[in-house]
């Protein structure tokens, strides 16, 4: 029985273990979180709308997600139920993993987005008592979100693998999980700044009324979009990226041990194949343990705090790593390279996330307003608006250069120790410590809200400067995390990239068909650029990310264009919201904000499934490699370009706000509020929902290969007329 082999591995019983950790300390943390001081009845008015407004989104969401899920489990139904031959996976078991996948990415995003909203006014009122206190319920709060992410994910993952031994069962549940991703990251990001920008465009420019004014008609939907957008967006983005970089490694590992004639009984094939897994879990173990650290450094400086805590879960990763691949190598019947095997991927996973530390720091160095990027991009805007936008822009354009040069090198390092197997445990590696990165993303949000709250409740000005600097630190630990989210990204895709390329020559053998040449003697995957069909579906890849990324803000400045003539006319028909003695119709612009955004997907949606489908069909298996290798290597172009540039200017702002090269009122200040309004679509929007763009593009490869290789024999229909 495959089970009583997996049983065999008996490290995976730390994964089971640490998935359960997490969701009891998660537990612990959300209860901590809900006892907390909600503060006066202004703050629990205001938190009320956040949390009318928010549920609001999400319900409409989930109604969405829930038509699109249905229908396409039919389709995958139908993939899988027809003509099935070989030892391709049963139908229904595809359909149900796919299934269980969706909702539990929906379900861990829901949760962790209710205790982020619930901790946005107990956060302002802790800061009452001093920044120590308002730091944990603000992180406690991201930290819950953080924990249910990474223990859903891998405990999916564990189930899935334990029941069945086959890593190809978890892919419907990793397709699942990317499709909530999409909707969630995508749909998110187009509402929080559809309301960010029309809220500064009119508020801050047009009216000079301060961040979070309680009169802004769009001062509750901004606060409501950071939670939809930066906590259920981004923890529906990592969801997605953790469980498809243990896929790849798994799916990769598993095809190598088989085609090297190891049998799926074989003790070997399952412990490497497991391997993923068992680091995830070092990692998860890493993650529980840096939360309470950080919460015991804050002192006086927020930022220092998050930043040392990741540094130090990084470090317990790789020591509790170590120690489980050292349990690893004790097994009984392992062939005799496998405990080195073991070691080498245990090194590949600490270069993968080593890769991710620098990226993080470049993107702090790129974004943080002690730094000389953003002091640069807010001196230039002395000289006006043209120049913002163009010193903004070309750091952005700088600072892919750093991470690109990190992930290169892991590569490299990574493939020197194993392989392709090696470069996709780097890509699991990086991703280890994803419980530390979500709550340090959470906690941004969270605080950004608390600072509005404190506002709208009128409390005093020194608790809304504290919350001031939880807010600045929260700003850098946002870019921090989208930064490591786009390179873990690339490196999780092209670990997919791989993976796929590996199947479909063990699908198509499934099928009969032995004339796809997918690799030289060597066993190396070819893709070459002189064959036309390999060139055309190269250009076809670079325009999706680019499309993609016009589609969404083109989607903020429609719905923008909307809220702004709504703000517009309230002031000038109801000017008693200005002198503060009648309150803003705050639910226009959040119903506003949130049509618009659920009425954008349907183009992004078409981009990222329908155009692999249409690929394969077209120009078959390679053409289809082809495509995906374009689209990950300019996505992460755009997205390193996109969020970091955003980034820059949107604390280029800030660093003026506090006071610096004349404070607010200038044309310094009127200059980089113009920077941010571009960069919020960039930063927010556009540049990390490219992560969730080419990781579905690449599941979707692999979810359909059954029906790629049965269209001309995996050569598609348009490829015999080309070559």
């Amino acid at each position: 029985m495959l089970q009583e082999i997996v049983i065999e591995v008996w490290t995976l019983w730390f994964v089971l273990v640490s998935a359960i950790a997490s969701f009891v300390v998660a537990f612990l943390l959300k209860r901590r979180v809900a006892n907390a001081d909600p503060g006066n009845e202004a703050m629990v008015t205001v938190q009320g709308y956040i949390k009318d407004g928010a549920a609001a989104f999400i319900k409409r969401q989930y109604i969405t997600l829930a038509i699109f899920v249905g229908v396409f489990a039919i389709v995958i139904g139908f993939a899988y139920g027809i003509g099935v031959e070989g030892d391709a996976i049963p139908w229904y078991f595809m359909v149900l993993s796919y299934i269980i996948g969706s909702i539990a990415s929906g379900w861990a995003g829901w949760l962790g987005m209710n205790v982020g909203v619930d901790a946005n006014a107990k956060t302002a009122q802790a800061a009452t008592k001093g920044l120590a206190p308002a730091f944990n319920v603000s992180f406690f709060g991201g930290a819950v979100m953080g924990l249910i992410v990474t223990g859903a994910a891998l405990g999916g993952v564990w189930a899935l693998y334990f029941f069945t031994g086959e890593p190809r069962y978890i892919l419907g549940f990793s397709f699942g999980a990317s499709s909530i991703a999409l909707f969630a990251k995508a749909g998110g990001g187009i509402y929080t700044k559809t309301a960010d920008v029309a809220a500064d465009l009119v508020g801050k420019i047009e009216y000079s009324l301060p961040e979070d004014d309680p009169r802004n008609p769009a001062a509750v939907a901004d606060n409501v979009g950071d939670n939809v957008g930066d906590i259920a967006g981004m923890g529906a983005d990592l969801f997605d990226s953790y469980v498809a970089s243990i896929l790849g490694a798994m799916l990769l590992a598993f095809s190598e041990m088989i085609n090297n004639n190891f049998d799926i009984m074989d003790i070997n094939t399952t412990t490497i194949t497991s391997f993923p897994l068992v680091i995830s879990a070092a990692g998860l173990f890493a993650s529980i343990i840096g939360i309470f650290l950080i919460a015991k450094l804050v002192k006086d400086s927020p930022g220092k705090a998050l930043n040392l805590g990741t540094y130090l879960a990084t470090a317990l990763f790789i020591g509790i790593s170590a120690l489980f691949t050292l349990f690893m190598t004790l097994g009984v019947n392992l062939s005799a390279d496998m405990p080195s095997r073991l070691w080498a991927n245990w090194g590949a996973g600490v270069f993968g996330v080593l890769a991710g530390l620098v990226i993080g720091i470049t993107t702090d160095y790129f974004t943080n307003d002690e730094k000389t990027p953003t002091r640069a991009t807010a001196e230039s805007s002395q000289q006006g608006h043209a120049l913002n936008i163009l010193t903004g822009f070309s750091y952005g354009l700088l600072s892919v250069a750093p991470p690109v040069i990190g992930i290169v090198i892991a590569m490299g390092v990574a493939y020197a120790l194993d392989g392709l197997v090696g470069v996709a445990n780097a890509s699991t590696g990086m991703l280890a410590i994803v419980g530390t990165i979500v709550a340090n993303d959470a906690y941004g949000p969270i605080v950004d809200n608390a600072r509005g709250i404190a506002e709208q409740g009128g409390l005093d000005e020194e608790v809304i400067q504290l919350c001031d600097r939880l807010d600045s630190a929260g700003n850098t630990a946002k870019a921090i995390t989208k930064g490591f989210a786009i390179g873990a990204a690339a490196l999780t895709v092209l670990a997919l990239l791989y993976s796929f390329m590996e199947e479909a020559k063990n699908v198509a053998l499934s099928y009969g068909i032995t004339t796809l040449n997918l690799h030289d003697t060597n066993g190396i995957y070819q893709l070459d650029l002189m064959n036309p069909v390999i060139m055309i579906c190269a250009l076809l890849g670079i325009a999706v990310p680019t499309v993609y990324s016009a589609v969404l803000i083109f989607g903020v400045e429609r719905n923008a264009q909307t809220m702004v003539k709504e703000i517009r006319r309230q002031f000038e028909e109801n000017p008693k919201i200005l002198t503060g003695e009648e309150p803003a119709d705050f639910e226009k612009c959040i119903d506003i904000a949130t049509k618009g955004s659920l009425k954008e997907l349907t183009v992004p949606i078409l981009l990222a499934i329908g155009t692999p489908l249409l690929v394969g069909i077209l120009f078959g298996i390679q053409g289809l490699g082809s495509f995906l290798a374009s689209s990950i290597l300019i996505g992460l172009t755009f997205a390193l370009l996109l969020s970091n540039s955003g980034g820059t200017w949107d604390n280029a702002k800030k660093y003026i706000e506090d006071g610096n090269l004349g404070g607010k009122g200038t044309l310094a200040h009127a200059a980089a509020v113009t920077g941010d309004t571009v960069g919020d679509p960039f930063k927010d929007t556009a540049g990390p929902s490219i992560n969730t763009l080419i990781t579905v593009m690449s599941l979707t490869a692999t979810m359909f290969l059954v029906v790629f290789v049965r269209v001309g024999d995996g050569m598609g229909l348009l490829t015999p007329f080309l070559i």
